[in-house]
């Protein structure tokens, strides 16, 4: 039983958030060891992108559950930008210590929305071998994006590609979000 005046019972107290932080050389050496076994079980780099994003699927189903049993008033988002917003702060902040550079919505078509971050934390540390050409690190971030939105009903097409930025010698790393009509249709019924 609990003594204190006003205390709430520990089944009502919010999950503790602990410390978030993760020793960056242990995170660039266990991400490093992930991407060459992966490597050693693909013959392509399309193939090898895809079993990052897979296994980063994998970890965003978790990651929105944790973050929404840890987060005070968790609620269920049903909207496409508050969802979108909780992926570019929240979770961006959960995984990588600060937010994702910016979140937009594609000019051509109403369906596509891209987060963009300069120095993506799993690109940061990778060589890529010249065999290897074009492989982005980035496949496992829109694999944990993937999952969070699948995850929480908002089925999209994601992808992760390099974008150039003028002045600089590292491109960008845009992660593309192409959703289904069906998220569309909802959007637009709930009145965007």
């Amino acid at each position: 039983m609990n003594t204190r005046k006003g205390a709430l019972p520990i089944v009502d107290r919010p999950l503790s958030k602990g410390r978030n932080e993760v020793s960056l050389s242990a995170f660039a050496f266990l991400f490093s060891e992930l991407v060459q076994y992966s490597q050693t079980q693909v013959s392509t780099v399309t193939e090898l992108e895809h079993r990052l994003e897979e296994i980063g699927r994998r970890v965003g189903e978790k990651v929105l559950e944790l973050l929404c049993f840890r987060e005070k008033a968790s609620r269920r988002e049903i909207r496409l930008l508050g969802m979108l917003s909780f992926i570019h702060t929240t979770v961006w902040k959960c995984l990588f210590g600060k937010a994702a550079e910016s979140l937009e919505r594609g000019t051509d078509n109403e369906d596509e929305y891209m987060i963009s971050d300069r120095e993506l934390l799993v690109n940061r540390f990778i060589s890529v071998p010249r065999d290897m050409g074009q492989l982005n690190c980035g496949a496992y971030v829109s694999g944990v994006v993937k999952g969070i939105l699948n995850s929480a009903g908002f089925p999209a097409q994601v992808s992760a590609h390099y974008v150039a930025v003028e002045g600089q010698s590292r491109p960008r790393t845009t992660i593309l979000m192409k959703f289904t009509d069906e998220v569309m249709e909802r959007e637009h019924r709930l009145g965007s």
